[in-house]
């Protein structure tokens, strides 16, 4: 399901516009960002949790040339599924 299906089922299911839901997804998916961005965690029930986690700086190995690289540290964003998703997809 890509975003514009997501919309359409949303406003036929809480009976809004497309536009209105459209503007929800946003919203919804800017603060989660902006949330993450700040340092914290977003928790929904039913769904699941969204943080961040660290990753430090490595080695890494360029495949074309072979010749090591430095892959800097940096902070990627982290999903982990509520027990109701995980039941309802089992």
């Amino acid at each position: 399901m890509n975003k514009s299906e997501l919309v359409d089922k949303i406003a036929d299911a809480a009976g809004i516009t497309k536009g209105d839901a459209n503007d929800a997804v946003d919203a919804l998916v800017d603060c989660i960002t902006k949330s993450l961005a700040g340092g914290g965690k977003v928790s929904l029930p039913g769904l699941g949790t969204f943080s961040t986690s660290e990753r430090s700086a490595r080695k890494g190995r360029n495949p074309q040339t072979g010749a090591e690289i430095q892959i800097p540290a940096s902070t990627a964003a982290k999903f982990s599924a509520a027990k109701a998703l995980k039941d309802a997809l089992n």
